[in-house]
């Protein structure tokens, strides 16, 4: 079973940074596609980045320009850098890992952004 454990949230001012950190039980070799989804209360789930096994990389359009999605495959983890954090960032993040037979969540981490 694959475990996906989050790390790095926290309560930062607008315009702060943190760095998000999801850490895989194994190889992350093993999925095709890594991302962070978050979710605020009472709004949806939404994608944030994601990160292919080859390193090609998505943002959602609320994030391009201030957020960067890395791995490491020594360490089988997965980063999120949020530079510029504005208040409408606050949700909880979560770690996602994708293969053809199966799709992984972590519990999240919550990242709360004062204005």
């Amino acid at each position: 079973q694959v475990q996906l454990v989050e790390s790095g949230g926290g309560l930062v001012q607008a315009g702060g940074s943190l760095r998000l950190s999801c850490a895989a039980s194994g190889s992350i070799f093993r999925f095709n596609v890594m991302g962070w989804y978050r979710q605020a209360p009472g709004k949806q789930r939404e994608l944030v980045a994601s990160i292919t096994s080859g390193g090609n990389t998505n943002y959602a359009d609320s994030v391009k320009g201030r957020f960067t999605v890395s791995k490491d495959n020594a360490k089988n983890t997965v980063y999120l850098q949020m530079n510029s954090l504005k208040p409408e960032d606050t949700a909880v993040y979560r770690c996602n890992a994708d293969r053809v037979s199966a799709n992984y969540w972590g519990k999240g981490t919550l990242v709360t952004v004062s204005s």
